[in-house]
C-alpha cells in the first residue's frame, strides 16, 4: 500500500526557521522540494543563501571523534548543549589536544630525520674507522657510496690494480656494492671520473657522530627508540584526554550535527519580502496522518503559518512514494524496490508479490521437514539481523511447509505421512487429445492463467488511474486482451472437463472482437479521445504492421502461459532429487546412511531452494510485474534522514 500524501507551504518569520526545522521538522517526516521550482507563480521570491557557521566545527568533533575510533557514548536529549556551548566545547578541546599534536609531529619530524640519517650510515657499517676523522682528512679525498655488482667486477678486475686509490668494499647485495675509496688529492679529479664511468653513485653521511659507522648506528638506533618511546607518550596523553572527555564531545557532536542538518534546510527554502519583514518558505510532502498531526501542532504558534494544498493539478512536483505494508509482507518491498518503486497512484504490488512469490516457491519446493528449516532459520536471522531476504526465506518456508504435508513428503521420505493430496511424481490426470499428463503441470498451468488474469484487471485499474484510453480499452492486457484471454481460459476449461462449450456465435464475439479492438487500438484510442489519426506508411503497411502485432500477441499468450508449466516441473524434478539422495543413503535397505541423508538434503535445500527462488522471481518481473506495472516512482526521502 502507498501512504497519502499531503503538500504543504510553511512560512515564518526568516530569522525563525532554525527553531521551526528543530522544533517540529525534526520530528516529522516531510520530502522537501525546491521552493523556488514549486513556486515559481510567486513574485519577489529569491533564494535562501546564509553560510552554515558551525560547519568548521562539525568537521573537527568528527575528526577528534575519529582518533578514538568514532565509539562515542550515547548522550539525551536533556544533555545536549545549545550550539554555542557546543562549539566552544570543540574548541577548547582542540586547543589542548592542539599542543599535543604539534609536539607529537615534531618528534615524528625528528624520528624521520634521524632514520634517515641511519639509512645513509647503515651500507658502511662493516667500515671500522671512525666517520668524523675520515671527514676531517686535508690531503686525501674520500668518496662514500655504490655501484652496480656488474661494473664492480669489471672494476676490480680490469682497472683497480692499475689506478692510485684504496677501495674498502662494504655492504653488498645482489645488484650493488657499497665501497669507500680514497685518492691523493691532487689525483682526485683523474679518479674521481674514472670511477664515474663505473656508474659510481655517490652517497654523503652526516657528520655529527663520534666514531664508526657501527657505533653510529647504535646511537641513531637509542635516539630513535628514545624519540619513538616519547611520541607513544604524547599519543597516550592525547587518547587520554579524549577518553576523559568524549561524553562532552559526543553531545557537541549531537548537537551541531543536528545543527548542520537543519541548518542546511535554507538549500531547499526561499525567501519573500512583506513590507518590512522577510519570511522563509519552505515545500514538501508529508503523509496525510503526520500533516494532520502537524497543523494541529502548529495552531498555537502564532509565528508559524502552514498552507496544506490538496489540489495537484497546483502542484509543480509530482508526489513520492512511501510504501507502508502489514509487517509480514514488509521484506517483499526489497523485490519492489530492485524493480522500480510504484508512482504515487499506482497499485503497490507488494502484496500481491509476497503472496504469489510464497505459493509459487511452496509449490515448487513443497517438503515438510525442508520447509520448516527455512521458516525457522529465515525467521531467527529476520528477527535478529533484520535481514529482509530472510524474512522471505522464512515466508517461502511457511508455504513450502504446507505443499510438503500435501504432497506428503519430510525431507525426501514419502512413508512417513500420508500425501493429503497428491505424490508430484505419481498423480495423472486424463485430458482429451492429449492423453495422460502430470496433474501438477496442469495445476501449475491453471494457476499461471489464473494470475495472468489478475494482472490483466490490475492493469486495467492502473490505466484508468493514469487515464490512458489504450492501455484501459485495447492493450494486450487491457479490457480486450481481457476478454480474449478469460474467454479462452474459460473454453479450454470446459472442453478438458468434458462440458458443452458455448454457442459459436458467443466464440465467435469473444474472440473475434477483442482481437479486432487490439488490431484497431491507435485509431480507436485517438477517435475516443478526440485526436487527429495520421497512418504513416498508409494502408497497407498498418494493415502489415497490425497483422504482425496480432500474431505476436496470441504467441505471447502462448508462451506466458507455458512459461508456469515450470512451476510443475520444479515440483517433480524436487522430488526426483529427494529419491536419489535417498536411494545413495540406502535408505531403500531399511537402514539409510543418515551423514548422506543429511548431507543431501542440506545440498538440495541450498541448491534448488536458489534455483527455485531465482525462478519464481523470474516469473513475478516477466509475467507479472511486466503486465501491469509500470514502477517509475520516485522514493520518499524525509529531510535529515537520507
Amino acid at each position: 500500500m502507498i501512504e497519502k500524501m499531503k503538500f504543504l507551504s510553511i512560512t515564518g518569520p526568516k530569522a525563525d526557521i532554525d527553531r521551526v526545522v528543530d522544533t517540529y521538522l525534526s520530528r516529522y517526516e516531510i520530502h522537501l522540494e525546491n521552493a523556488l521550482s514549486e513556486l515559481k507563480t510567486v513574485k519577489d521570491l529569491r533564494p535562501y543563501i546564509e553560510t552554515n557557521p558551525y560547519k568548521e566545527k562539525l568537521n573537527i568533533a568528527r575528526e577528534l571523534a575519529e582518533k578514538i575510533g568514532g565509539q562515542l557514548p550515547e548522550v539525551s536529549e536533556t544533555e545536549l548543549p545549545t550550539q554555542e556551548e557546543a562549539a566552544k566545547m570543540v574548541d577548547d578541546l582542540n586547543s589542548r589536544l592542539k599542543e599535543l599534536n604539534d609536539k607529537k609531529e615534531e618528534l615524528q619530524a625528528q624520528i624521520q630525520t634521524l632514520k634517515r640519517s641511519k639509512d645513509q650510515v647503515a651500507p658502511f657499517t662493516e667500515l671500522n674507522y671512525s666517520v668524523k676523522e675520515i671527514l676531517g682528512f686535508q690531503f686525501i679525498k674520500f668518496r662514500f657510496g655504490r655501484i652496480s655488482r656488474e661494473y664492480f667486477d669489471k672494476f676490480n678486475s680490469y682497472v683497480y690494480e692499475t689506478i692510485d686509490t684504496v677501495m674498502f668494499k662494504c655492504l653488498e647485495d645482489a645488484e650493488y656494492v657499497w665501497i669507500v675509496y680514497f685518492v691523493p688529492e691532487k689525483l682526485a679529479d683523474k679518479i674521481d671520473a674514472i670511477y664515474a664511468s663505473m656508474h659510481f653513485e655517490r652517497c654523503f653521511l652526516p657528520d655529527e657522530y663520534e666514531g664508526t659507522p657501527m657505533e653510529a648506528e647504535h646511537v641513531l638506533d637509542d635516539r630513535i627508540k628514545a624519540l619513538e618511546a616519547e611520541k607513544q607518550e604524547v599519543e597516550g596523553k592525547i587518547l587520554q584526554t579524549l577518553d576523559e572527555n568524549k561524553k562532552e564531545l559526543a553531545a557537541a557532536r549531537t548537537r551541531l550535527e543536528r545543527f548542520s542538518v537543519n541548518f542546511d534546510v535554507r538549500k531547499m527554502a526561499a525567501c519573500t519580502k512583506h513590507g518590512d519583514h522577510t519570511f522563509y518558505i519552505l515545500c514538501g510532502w508529508m503523509s496525510e496522518t503526520d500533516a494532520k498531526k502537524f497543523q494541529k501542532e502548529i495552531e498555537s504558534d502564532a509565528d508559524t503559518f502552514c498552507i496544506m494544498e490538496d489540489n495537484h493539478n497546483n502542484i509543480m512536483s509530482t508526489p513520492p512514494t512511501k510504501m507502508k505494508n502489514p509487517g509480514l509482507f514488509k521484506p517483499f518491498e526489497m523485490y519492489v524496490e530492485m524493480y522500480g518503486l510504484p508512482s504515487y497512484n499506482e497499485i503497490d504490488p507488494t502484496i500481491l508479490i509476497g503472496i504469489t512469490y510464497s505459493i509459487l516457491f511452496g509449490f515448487m519446493f513443497g517438503d515438510a521437514g525442508q520447509g520448516l528449516c527455512l521458516l525457522i532459520g529465515g525467521f531467527l536471522l529476520y528477527k535478529f539481523k533484520k535481514m529482509r531476504l530472510a524474512g522471505i526465506i522464512s515466508c517461502c518456508g511457511f508455504f513450502s511447509t504446507i505443499f510438503g504435508v500435501l504432497f506428503g513428503s519430510v525431507f525426501g521420505f514419502e512413508d512417513i505421512i500420508d500425501a493429503v493430496w497428491l505424490r508430484p511424481q505419481e498423480a495423472m490426470t486424463d485430458l482429451p487429445f492429449i492423453g495422460k499428463l502430470n496433474t501438477v503441470f496442469v495445476v501449475a498451468i491453471a494457476i499461471g492463467m489464473g494470475i495472468i488474469l489478475l494482472c490483466m484487471i490490475l492493469n486495467i485499474i492502473n490505466s484508468v488511474k493514469e487515464h490512458n484510453t489504450e492501455k484501459t480499452w485495447f492493450d494486450t492486457n487491457g479490457a480486450a486482451g481481457l476478454v480474449f484471454y478469460f474467454a479462452l481460459a474459460t473454453v479450454i476449461v470446459l472442453y478438458m472437463s468434458g462440458n458443452a462449450l458455448p454457442a459459436t456465435i458467443v466464440l465467435t464475439v469473444l474472440f473475434i472482437i477483442p482481437l479486432l479492438l487490439m488490431f484497431f487500438k491507435e485509431p480507436l484510442s485517438a477517435m475516443v479521445e478526440k485526436k487527429a489519426q495520421k497512418m504513416e506508411g498508409g494502408v497497407g503497411m498498418f494493415i502489415t504492421q497490425g497483422v504482425f502485432e496480432l500474431f505476436e500477441v496470441l504467441l505471447s499468450y502462448f508462451s506466458n502461459t507455458l512459461s508456469f508449466v515450470r512451476v510443475g516441473a520444479f515440483a517433480v524434478s524436487h522430488a526426483a532429487m529427494m529419491q536419489v539422495v535417498l536411494m545413495l543413503a540406502g535408505a531403500e535397505a531399511g537402514s539409510p546412511n543418515w551423514a548422506v541423508v543429511i548431507g543431501g538434503n542440506l545440498f538440495v535445500c541450498g541448491m534448488e531452494g536458489l534455483i527455485v527462488g531465482i525462478q519464481v522471481l523470474r516469473l513475478e518481473y516477466y509475467e507479472l510485474f511486466s503486465r501491469f506495472y509500470r514502477g517509475s516512482g520516485r522514493a520518499f526521502e524525509p529531510y535529515g534522514k537520507h
